[in-house]
């Protein structure tokens, strides 16, 4: 099989993947990282409050603490997911250390996120509301964004997602010149 052909079949095979991991839904993102993120945020409050843990509410005092699927961003995961699928020319090796350094950078932050509301929260903050959202909408936004471009520069990455599918297919498809003089 000529170079090309394997780059073009490569590209309709990461693209698939996308696809059936897209098929149920962001649940296989939360089915894997609500227990990765909500034990470690569980038991790093430990260390500082006398605190229960019933399914995904961590309960301190008389506050209520829930773990709910957008404190894991799921959606954050399957972007990530996305980032580095949709770029190519990338080996397979190096292509899963990526991805686990997405979603492990991604997921200690998310941690650190939690347990940093979690205190503002038992203290009664007048704050957390306002930081809470913008931790949210924002943090998280620039958090992916953030991580892709660390990934960027610590893998030497020289694609540009999609953009670069969409040109090397567009090269394909284009006819062959003779050069016949």
């Amino acid at each position: 099989m000529k170079k090309e052909s394997k780059e073009v079949v490569g590209l309709f095979l990461r693209y698939i993947f996308l696809v059936l991991i897209a098929l149920p839904g962001l649940d296989i993102f939360y089915s894997i990282f609500l227990p990765l993120t909500k034990y470690p945020a569980f038991y790093f409050l430990q260390l500082f409050f006398s605190s229960n843990m019933v399914g995904n509410s961590i309960f301190i005092g008389s506050k209520v603490i829930s773990i709910i699927d957008a404190c894991v961003a799921g959606s954050a995961y399957y972007f990530l997911l996305i980032l580095n699928l949709a770029t190519p020319k990338i080996k397979a090796l190096k292509r899963v250390k990526m991805i686990l350094f997405a979603f492990i950078s991604f997921l200690i932050v998310n941690i650190i996120r939690i347990v940093f509301l979690s205190f503002i929260y038992i203290n009664n903050s007048p704050s957390f509301e306002v930081l809470h959202k913008t931790f949210w909408y924002l943090g998280v936004t620039l958090l992916v964004v953030f991580i892709w471009f660390l990934e960027v520069k610590i893998f030497r990455i020289e694609g540009i997602p999609f953009y670069s599918d969409l040109k090397k297919l567009y090269r394909s498809s284009r006819p062959k010149k003779n050069s016949k003089r």
